[in-house]
């Protein structure tokens, strides 16, 4: 297993942020229901066997859903799926069933990277766009380097549980 990152010494702040960050992800669920490059994961807690739920930037791609841990295996989304891979996800107005995949092969992870990149920190479409086309191979060689030490986790969607709402639905 690759050395781990230093964000992972980090990993107190969020823990001490988690009341802050479920007030703010309660107050603006809608919009990360339905914004893009975003998904609500939900996995079942280690001991408990009650539903967590983080909300986590991330890429599509034919192989499935992609995220990244920022805070490698101390992520308690990840010590979750290494238990119960079994997550559902809500991404764009779907809400699915699915089945996550740690990949921990290097080559695999900058595979992925490498031909679906994505900037974790703030996915944004005007700076995606940014990203994607002008300052690519810059984006490409940073998430080569970030994924090293980093799990990163294949959703594959099993099964879909709730359809995004029509048009009409949204504006009622």
């Amino acid at each position: 297993m690759a050395r781990e990152p230093f964000a992972a010494q980090l990993h107190f702040i969020p823990r001490a942020l988690r009341r802050p960050q479920t007030f703010l992800v309660r107050f603006l669920r809608r919009y990360f229901e339905q914004a893009p490059g975003w998904v609500l994961l939900t996995t079942r807690g280690r001991k408990t066997r009650l539903p967590r739920e983080v909300l986590l930037p991330c890429e599509r791609t034919p192989e499935g859903l992609m995220v990244i841990s920022t805070y490698g295996y101390r992520s308690d989304w990840i010590r979750n799926i290494r238990d119960d891979a079994n997550v559902t996800i809500t991404a764009a107005g779907w809400i699915l069933s699915g089945r996550a995949e740690l990949v921990d092969e290097l080559a695999r992870k900058i595979r992925l990277v490498s031909d679906y990149p994505f900037f974790p920190p703030a996915p944004f479409a005007p700076l995606h766009t940014i990203l994607r086309t002008l300052l690519r191979p810059l984006l490409v060689l940073s998430l080569r380097r970030w994924v090293r030490p980093r799990p990163l986790v294949l959703i594959h969607p099993c099964e879909l549980l709730s359809p995004p709402p029509s048009p009409g639905e949204r504006a009622a």
